[in-house]
């Protein structure tokens, strides 16, 4: 790429089966890395057990800038944390709910509770299929009550005009695909968001 982006996300639970390959070739990445293995309740691949997700993690912090877990995991995975302090790496929690946008209090609430983890930034994504579900967390961004920066993008009908508006209002970290093409609904490229004059990082699929 002539241009990388700031950052680049690898999802770790996708790419399970070929992790050998996948570390022999991060270091040609020209830019950091956020590793994740997401849950399978949040959207994780190949339903992998809290014990492989911890190893894969962990496996590949030396490489990572930012560790992304789920709020969910953020107690169960306290050792890996740790551990990822220890070699400087920062902790992004995140929150996923694929179904439907919460109240911007109840948004707020994990976002309160992602900073008692000691995350450097708390990262949600929620389904956007209506005005008032893009409404909830264009609030929740825009009046947000916690000292941390936080990353907000929706996800469905009104997904891509959702990521546009909220990197306009704030989000700390703009998602989109490497590929022009992406099984995110609502997942704008790189190359549309760059288009748009939005700065953003790029993730794996």
């Amino acid at each position: 790429m002539r241009r990388p982006p700031d950052l680049f996300e690898v999802r770790l639970d996708r790419l399970v089966r070929v992790v050998g390959k996948l570390e022999n070739k991060l270091p040609r990445l020209r830019a950091p890395l956020i590793i994740t293995a997401r849950h399978p309740d949040e959207g994780g691949a190949n339903k992998l057990s809290l014990g492989q997700r911890r190893n894969l993690l962990t496996r590949f912090l030396p490489y990572a800038k930012y560790v992304d877990v789920e709020l969910r995991s953020a107690f169960a995975l306290n050792s890996l944390l740790t551990l990822a302090d220890q070699k400087n790496v920062r902790r992004l929690i995140s929150f996923h709910n694929f179904k439907s946008t919460p109240p911007p209090r109840i948004l707020s609430s994990k976002a309160r509770a992602a900073e008692a983890h000691g995350a450097s930034i708390f990262k949600v994504a929620t389904r956007t299929d209506t005005p008032i579900e893009l409404a909830r967390l264009l609030s929740f961004i825009t009046n947000k009550t916690v000292d941390i920066p936080v990353s907000a993008m929706g996800i469905g009908k009104l997904g891509a005009i959702s990521r546009v508006l909220l990197a306009r209002a704030g989000s700390a970290l703009v998602y989109a695909s490497v590929a022009a093409g992406t099984d995110i609904e609502g997942q704008l490229s790189l190359k549309q968001l760059r288009t748009l004059g939005i700065g953003t990082m790029t993730k794996s699929e």
